[in-house]
């Protein structure tokens, strides 16, 4: 990525809280079975695990996604969740980095498959809120091998160590905000990735 392009000098607000974007419901296109157990590729069974989060940590949550059964988004609203509509910041690029630039952070789930699976993955739009400055929270998959889970980058498997990391990110907003700039540099950056990409292939 091009952290230029995600970089902004503006503060959050006071009122600014943790925000993401999602599909809710992708569960039957790429789902898998192995040795008896169903994987799914939906990260709705793990949003729905964790939804007790933000009233947990005394925060407001806000989740861009599209969520069509009305007794889910009341769910989510009695769990201090606010749910925002994705589909014109998914067209728009300005609109999308503007909605990351606003946010206090990320707080995300990941895909049921890559969590009990181990698979190390790492969200893309996780990386443009560390580019923006923004720290995130996300559930673990391996990723913290390679980076994170320090400073900026916090994962999670439990309740407990989502308030944890949301109570360690509020103590010192700055010092969070640099390190989540810092890695979204040190790992995502365009022209370290190409070179790593191409040196390794010999070009």
């Amino acid at each position: 990525m091009v952290t230029d392009l995600w970089k902004t000098k503006q503060s959050p607000s006071a009122a600014t809280v943790f925000t993401s974007v999602a599909n809710w419901s992708t569960s039957g296109l790429k789902d898998i079975s192995w040795r008896g157990q169903k994987y799914l590729w939906s990260k709705s069974r793990e949003f729905l695990r964790f939804i007790a989060a933000p009233k947990k940590a005394g925060e407001t949550f806000e989740l861009a996604t599209n969520i069509d059964r009305a007794a889910t988004r009341r769910k989510f609203e009695r769990n201090c969740w606010r749910l925002h509509c994705p589909l014109q910041m998914s067209v728009d690029y300005w609109l999308y980095r503007d909605y990351i630039q606003r946010s206090k952070g990320e707080f995300t789930v990941a895909k049921d498959q890559y969590v009990r699976l181990n698979t190390g993955w790492f969200s893309d739009r996780s990386a443009c809120y560390l580019a923006a400055g923004r720290p995130v929270i996300i559930q673990e998959t391996g990723f913290t091998k390679i980076y994170g889970g320090k400073a900026g980058l916090l994962s999670f498997g439990s309740l407990d160590e989502i308030v944890e990391a949301v109570k360690r990110i509020n103590a010192d907003y700055a010092k969070h905000s640099r390190a989540a700039y810092d890695l979204a540099r040190e790992f995502f950056e365009a022209e370290k990735v190409l070179k790593s990409i191409l040196d390794r292939a010999d070009i």
